[in-house]
């Protein structure tokens, strides 16, 4: 099961950090990542981090989201200088080793201009 949070609203140029919460070791799955569905738009990746720890995020916000994990079961956005276009519900996933994915519930993101 996976947990996201951290969304709310935020003025344009503001920062966010979403946390998502895992029942099981993240080190359990290949790959957690955070996608981003705004309405009428297909849900994208936003960023994602692999067990060993490499890293990758979308161009649109390369420079300004950082994916990060702390400890056995929490993984992070931040959300640094926010764009009305950002706008979207955030979901956090997971892929495992054998190509399941598993999806947390959404939090809601609104950045206002």
């Amino acid at each position: 099961q996976l947990q996201a949070s951290g969304g709310g609203l935020v003025q344009a140029g503001g920062t966010l950090r979403l946390s998502c919460a895992a029942s099981v070791s993240i080190f359990d799955f290949n790959v957690m990542g955070w996608y981003r569905q705004a309405p009428g738009k297909q849900r994208e990746l936003v960023a994602a981090i692999t067990s060993g720890g490499t890293t990758d995020t979308a161009d649109s916000v390369k420079g300004r989201f950082t994916i990060s994990r702390d400890n056995a079961k929490m993984v992070y956005l931040q959300m640094n200088s926010l764009k009305p276009e950002d706008t979207a519900v955030y979901y956090c996933a997971a892929d495992s080793w054998s190509g399941g994915k598993y999806w947390g519930q959404g939090t809601q993101v609104t950045v206002s201009s």
